[in-house]
């Protein structure tokens, strides 16, 4: 009995060992052959295939976020009257173009009127000392005054020379200009009527009256803005804030303006960073010739940062399935797997790979279309 145990044990244990080792050898090739996302393919299929090796390539990587288009602050003029009144007549209208000098809209003002009657009470004293002067000097000459009485007429002619030019200067202030006071000194004439004058080229953006509506010179009535070239305004995160530059061509894209390119210069970039956002404010210059971006309108700022290496793909080679990025990757002669991948902003019909696949790994770049639907089949028929 001993004897029989002494041999029938390792047999048995041999027997075992081997029926392991082919269980071990069995299950990758089962695991293989049930994988759904590997495809064996025909020789026929083969041949529609391109397959490449991928490389890697300098990529800046694009930060992009969001901006609003604004005013060039330093292309605009908020405009105002210059004197009390009530607005008998309105000539510019909400989107009106109009060209500097043009005259916006004209009010009644009874200070105006004042103003002219001072005016013209102080030439007429200047008028009044100079003839005064002139008839002094003749009697010095014939001993009839003192010189202290000539001096003093002089005195009183000065005087209302500076009456006359504060009164002058006070006109100008009111929105007179030179033609008009000397209009007003010939014709001695006054009239109360003032007009506001647009003082910069341009289209009113802006309109904050109505015709009787009494204004005074705080109240800014029209605002007008040469939009030949416009601001976009972003906030940049202060973890990209490093990529940004005074005087550095940036991109933009404009959602209403589909497959316009919009480039320009940055003009500022804030030293500060907001509390609240932690975010540093930025400024684009844009030229807009055409008028076609207007302010209001909402953007996206393109931020463009340092290069680096990256796996780099066409996007052809990519199929897409449920919002997921994937690639047939080859693993033989034969036999292909489908990959989940990552994928970065595509940049003229390339895109790089943030994670999911190595450099020189070999993929299919065309003709995937037909290896996905090779694989689809097959899974269908189970």
């Amino acid at each position: 009995m001993n004897l029989v145990k002494r041999y029938l044990l390792p047999v048995l244990l041999m027997s075992a060992l081997l029926v392991g080792c082919q269980k071990k050898q069995e299950a990758p090739v089962l695991a293989a052959a049930d994988d759904p996302s590997i495809v064996n393919v025909t020789p026929e299929l083969l041949k529609r295939l391109t397959i490449s090796a991928v490389g890697a390539g300098e990529i800046a990587e694009i930060v992009r976020v969001p901006a609003r288009v604004e005013v060039d602050e330093q292309r605009v003029a908020r405009i105002g009257a210059a004197v009390t009144g009530r607005l008998t007549e309105i000539r510019a209208e909400m989107g009106q173009r109009v060209r500097r000098g043009d005259v916006l809209a004209t009010l009644h003002s009874a200070e105006l009127s004042s103003s002219q009657l001072a005016y013209l009470k102080a030439v007429s004293q200047e008028g009044l000392q100079l003839r005064a002067v002139t008839r002094a000097k003749l009697l010095f000459e014939s001993d009839v005054i003192s010189s202290a009485e000539l001096q003093k007429r002089e005195s009183e002619l000065l005087q209302a020379q500076a009456e006359r030019q504060t009164s002058h200067d006070q006109l100008k202030v009111l929105g007179m200009i030179d033609a008009d006071i000397n209009k007003l000194t010939e014709t001695r004439s006054v009239h109360s009527l003032s007009s506001v004058i647009a003082t910069l080229d341009g289209a009113v953006i802006e309109r904050k009256v109505t015709q009787g509506q009494v204004v005074q010179p705080a109240d800014a009535l029209f605002t007008i803005a040469d939009l030949s070239h416009v601001w976009l305004v972003a906030e940049i995160p202060e973890q990209q804030a490093g990529l940004v530059r005074t005087g550095g061509v940036t991109e933009a894209e404009i959602s209403a303006l589909v497959d316009q390119e919009i480039k320009g210069k940055l003009i500022f970039v804030s030293d500060t960073v907001k509390p609240d956002t932690r975010t540093v404010t930025v400024r684009m210059d844009v030229e807009n010739a055409d008028r076609l971006i207007k302010p209001g309108m909402l953007a996206s700022m393109l931020i463009r940062g340092a290069p680096h290496k990256r796996v780099m793909l066409p996007v052809v080679a990519v199929v897409r399935e449920e919002n997921r990025d994937y690639v047939f990757v080859q693993l033989d002669a034969h036999r292909f797997q489908l990959r989940q991948i990552k994928l970065g902003p595509e940049s003229n019909g390339v895109a790089p790979v943030l994670e999911g696949l190595l450099e020189g790994e070999k993929i299919v770049t065309e003709g995937a279309f037909h290896l996905n639907n090779e694989r689809r089949r097959k899974e269908l028929e189970g």
